[in-house]
């Protein structure tokens, strides 16, 4: 029996390329942009392997326990909170993701957001498109309310919630500035932290110390609107918020009222709660606010390899290998009990 591709949403791109690479090793592959879990199911039920985009069309666990062959989940990003993991490892299905495949891409961007909050980039381009110019001897709201705010980096700290591959990477940089690197990870031991120049703390010394925070943690139940009003009175009145992680770590109401009330400086977000957001966001009115439309992750190479390595994926599961990047381990058992079993990847 052949083995059957399903990609449950049309996107141009990459995908265009599927059908030819999976005729070339002995797989069949259709696609069909489903909106709905029963659309979703009636599509793939008979399908061996899925690839999706799980934030654009989540993998319930009614979806899963209706598919009858599904040996792959391949999900085409970082994040896999979309995907219920636990249900598909009941169900001995492996799901993997592209962890790293835009991991330089989002370190630059949080690195750009960084320097343009320092730099009061934006600000100063406006008011130089308003002919202002801060050498001009008359002209004070340059000298006395912008040039005052700009920070040499060697005399600030950045705190990072999360130290895993993105933060790691973000850390290198902001050291190459000369910039004190602290974070907030209880999944990192303080050996591995220390190693790479990174003093670990806790998640009050990380609000309280930091000049600039950026979020680079997987989103969880125990970290959805960690930062509200009570993370808010315990930073720095000039502090900068940066997030290209996920909307959903920064209750948006409470970012609003500390901007508007001076209780932190400036935020520069990549995300959004809602993205897009609605065209009544307050957050998009605000002065001290950069948004940059979800655009962290995306560069032309990036975006090829993360259509690139569900194939790879699911061509190792096709010679009876496990997945390279297996989000799921723990499912492994049940995978061989129905599909008996595999060898190491090489």
């Amino acid at each position: 029996m052949s083995f059957r591709v399903a990609m449950p949403l049309d996107i141009k791109g990459e995908p265009d390329k599927y059908p030819r690479k999976f005729e070339e090793i002995g797989a069949e592959f259709v696609k069909k942009h489903c909106q709905s879990e029963d659309e979703f199911i009636a599509f793939a039920r008979d399908a061996d392997a899925i690839i999706t985009v799980a934030s654009l069309l989540p993998v319930t666990r009614r979806v899963l326990e209706s598919l009858e062959r599904c040996r792959l989940i391949a999900n085409t990003q970082v994040g896999f909170d979309c995907v219920d993991i636990e249900a598909a490892t009941e169900q001995g299905i492996l799901v993997a993701n592209v962890p790293d495949y835009c991991v330089e891409e989002v370190a630059a961007h949080t690195m750009a957001l960084l320097l343009t909050c320092a730099r009061r980039i934006v600000q100063l381009n406006y008011l130089v498109r308003e002919g202002r110019w801060g050498l001009t001897p008359d002209d004070h709201l340059i000298q006395n309310t912008v040039w005052p705010r700009l920070a040499r980096l060697s005399n600030q700290t950045l705190g990072l919630l999360g130290l895993g591959r993105i933060g790691r990477e973000v850390a290198v940089r902001a050291k190459a500035f000369g910039m004190r690197v602290i974070a907030f990870d209880p999944y990192i031991s303080r050996e591995v932290a220390e190693r790479m120049g990174v003093e670990l703390t806790e998640w009050e010394s990380l609000l309280s110390e930091s000049d600039y925070i950026s979020i680079h943690a997987a989103l969880s139940a125990s970290t959805k609107h960690i930062f509200t009003d009570s993370a808010f009175a315990k930073m720095k009145p000039a502090a900068c918020l940066i997030n290209c992680a996920r909307g959903g770590f920064i209750d948006e109401q409470s970012l609003s009222r500390a901007l508007k009330e001076g209780k932190i400086a400036m935020a520069a977000l990549d995300v959004l709660d809602t993205d897009p957001p609605a065209s009544g966001n307050p957050l998009l009115f605000m002065d001290n606010v950069i948004i940059t439309g979800h655009s962290a992750f995306f560069s032309p190479e990036a975006e090829a390899e993360r259509w690139r390595r569900p194939s790879e994926e699911i061509a190792r599961v096709m010679r009876d290998e496990w997945p390279l990047i297996l989000v799921n381990p723990q499912a492994r058992e049940k995978y061989i009990n129905k599909w008996g079993a595999m060898k190491e990847s090489v």
